[in-house]
């Protein structure tokens, strides 16, 4: 019997949406246990955000004076056109919060380290929906858990 083709498994993706906490922030997601996710009005994060899929996470960047990668949400659903959208073009998506990260990643942090000068966030940092590389994903992660573990042997010493 001839073997079967499996269909190529597509990895999911990670994003960053970026929000000003003064509008809405994932405290606010927190408490409200989910949101639409709307209000994206530039062409290449209106882009991103239509490539969403349900069950990606995406980082939450407070933007405004925090400038920190602060929690990480799920998208609950496909995207679809924006409530109280404007335009046409406009679309919006369901989102849940997963959970808060050990310590917010500051903007000025990740300038600094070289790994992430080709990232969308410190190379277009105007965009409030961006694609994060897995492995940029897994070093962001590493970072915010990293402070913490440094402090807690500190204290242990």
């Amino acid at each position: 019997m001839a073997e079967r083709v499996k269909p190529e498994q597509v990895a999911a993706n990670y994003w960053l949406l970026a929000t000003d906490p003064d509008e809405y922030s994932f405290s606010d997601l927190e408490r409200d246990t989910e949101t639409v996710w709307d209000g994206v009005t530039e062409y290449s994060s209106l882009k991103n955000l239509r490539d969403v899929e349900p069950g990606e996470e995406a980082l939450i960047f407070h933007t405004g004076t925090e400038m920190a990668i602060v929690g990480i949400a799920r998208f609950t659903s496909d995207t679809y056109p924006a409530p109280r959208g404007e335009s046409t073009e406009e679309v919006a998506v369901d989102v849940v919060p997963e959970r808060r990260l050990p310590r917010p990643i500051r903007l000025a942090e990740i300038e600094d380290l070289p790994e992430f000068q080709d990232f969308d966030l410190v190379t277009d940092p105007e965009l409030s929906v961006m694609e994060v590389p897995p492995e940029v994903w897994n070093r962001l992660l590493e970072l915010s858990e990293a402070a913490l573990a440094y402090s807690t042997q500190e204290d242990q010493e």
